[in-house]
Parts: structure tokens; C-alpha cells; sequence
């Protein structure tokens, strides 16, 4: 295993089992199935619920309670291609594994069931559901060394794909840079979803670079040009558009959200998230 993947998983497991334990990830309760006390039966009543043995001692019918459980369904979906390839560290697909990875263990130490998707132009990375950490520690490693530049994804085919591969209702993670428009209504209406935005600062706060060749992660495309302070605020005019209407189609449909940069730790962003 890549030495730095290995470090970051061991960061992030130390994290989880220490500052983000007796966090729950969400108000979310599944099925219960602990037992929680005796009544007498009400008309309207499952009578799957009745205690016979109860029902037959005391001569009424008696039912039995249960305790909601809290075993969440958690799934990250990640949303993978070219634009992530940015800078010369490649942090953000990095940073977007680390989130993910932190994530896993996270749900993997509450006992939920952690599934896991990385969406990419060619194929769909996935942990099947599961509460091993053989299987989020794979899903971790491919996040990580997928090789991204030169790919372009259909977000709304990926989104579509996720809809249709989630029958039920889960503490729903989308995880990528949000550069390009994405619609999470449909998941929205069936699943509690979060976004979870990975910058680099540099996209954020772009500097003057001169006399320079950008060059087109997705496509590959190259173009010689000078980015001085006239492009510097066409570009992030674009960006403040972009994200304006990000945050108005999140607090449409109840979406909670965070961004995440490159140079920032994630935990204390992602703490607050669940406070």
C-alpha cells in the first residue's frame, strides 16, 4: 500500500476514535428492535406485536414495545473526474479520500452500515455495504490512486445511478468540488443528504500567474494566456455565481452542507456539521 495513503488512514481512524467518538452522525433512527416495555393491546394494534405468553398469565392482550434502534444506513458517494486533478500535489482528490475515509470509520465505529460509491467517467467504485474495515480500507485505496486526469463525469447520470441504487432511506454523503450544476433534489426527497465541497484555496483565491499555458484536467485541452486581475475577477465572479446558486438549491431542499480546502483539517469542519 502507498506509504502516504497509509498514513492518512491511520490519521484518520485515530481521529474517529478519539475526538469523534460519542459523536452520532445524525438524529436518524432505523428499525428498533430493543425491547422496551408491555402494554395493554389498543384497537388499531399490530397483532404481530402481541406477547402470548403475557396475553395468557393475565387474561388481556398485551403487546410489546420497542426501542428504535440507532443503526444508520451511512453512504458516501463521491463524484470523481479531472477537475479534482488540480495543483501540482493533486490535493483535492486527496482531500476528497481522507474526508470519505474519515467518514467510514466513522460509521464503522457507531456499528452503522457504511456503503461507499466513487463515481468516475469509466466505472463505479464500490463498498458493498458493510460494517468490515477490510472492505472501507479498499474502497479508501481506490479513492486514492484512481487515476482521474483526462476524465470528464456525467453528474447527473451519476446522480440518477445513486438514486436508483439506494432502496433504503440512508444518511446520504455527496462528496466532490461542486463546480459544474448538480441537482440533489430527487435524493433529497428520500434520503437526509449532506454535500460535502472540496476546494483547493487556489480555486478559491486564485493569484495572478502573467503570461501562462492553463491546461483543461477534463479534456486536456491547453490554451496560452495571461491571468492577471481582469481574469482573476471574471473568474470569480463565475465562481460566486455558481456557488450562490449551489446554496439556494441546498436550502430549497434542506441539504446541509460544508466546504473543505485542501489545507484545512476536516474533522473540526465536519463536528460542527453534527452538533
Amino acid at each position: 500500500m502507498n506509504p502516504s495513503l497509509k498514513a492518512l488512514q491511520l490519521k484518520a481512524r485515530h481521529q474517529v476514535y478519539t475526538l469523534l467518538s460519542g459523536n452520532n452522525l445524525s438524529k436518524l433512527h432505523g428499525e428498533g428492535y430493543d425491547f422496551s416495555e408491555l402494554r395493554e393491546y389498543q384497537m388499531g394494534d399490530d397483532i404481530r406485536k402481541i406477547n402470548w405468553t403475557i396475553t395468557a398469565k393475565l387474561g388481556k392482550p398485551y403487546i410489546k414495545e420497542l426501542h428504535a434502534n440507532r443503526e444508520l444506513s451511512v453512504v458516501v458517494a463521491a463524484l470523481m473526474d479531472g477537475s479534482l486533478y488540480f495543483a501540482q500535489d493533486n490535493a483535492k482528490q486527496k482531500k476528497l479520500t481522507e474526508v470519505a475515509t474519515l467518514l467510514s470509520y466513522a460509521a464503522q465505529y457507531n456499528g452503522d452500515i457504511f456503503t461507499g460509491l466513487g463515481y468516475t467517467q469509466k466505472e463505479t467504485l464500490l463498498a458493498p455495504p458493510t460494517k468490515q474495515l477490510f472492505h472501507i480500507e479498499h474502497f479508501s485505496e481506490r479513492l486514492y490512486e484512481y487515476p482521474l486526469l483526462g476524465t470528464a463525469l456525467d453528474v447527473q447520470n451519476a446522480l440518477k445511478d445513486l438514486f436508483a441504487r439506494l432502496h433504503k432511506a440512508s444518511l446520504l454523503f455527496i462528496v466532490g468540488d461542486f463546480l459544474e450544476e448538480t441537482d440533489l433534489s430527487l435524493l433529497a426527497q428520500k434520503h437526509e443528504v449532506i454535500a460535502v465541497i472540496i476546494r483547493h484555496r487556489e480555486e478559491e483565491f486564485p493569484r495572478k500567474q502573467g503570461e501562462i499555458t492553463l491546461e483543461d484536467p477534463r479534456h486536456n485541452n491547453r490554451i496560452d494566456t495571461y491571468f492577471g486581475r481582469k481574469s482573476i475577477l471574471r473568474y470569480r465572479a463565475r465562481l460566486e455565481e455558481n456557488d450562490t446558486r449551489l446554496a439556494a438549491h441546498f436550502a430549497r431542499y434542506d441539504i446541509r452542507s460544508v466546504k473543505i480546502l485542501t489545507d484545512e483539517d476536516p474533522v473540526a469542519k465536519l463536528l460542527n456539521l453534527f452538533r
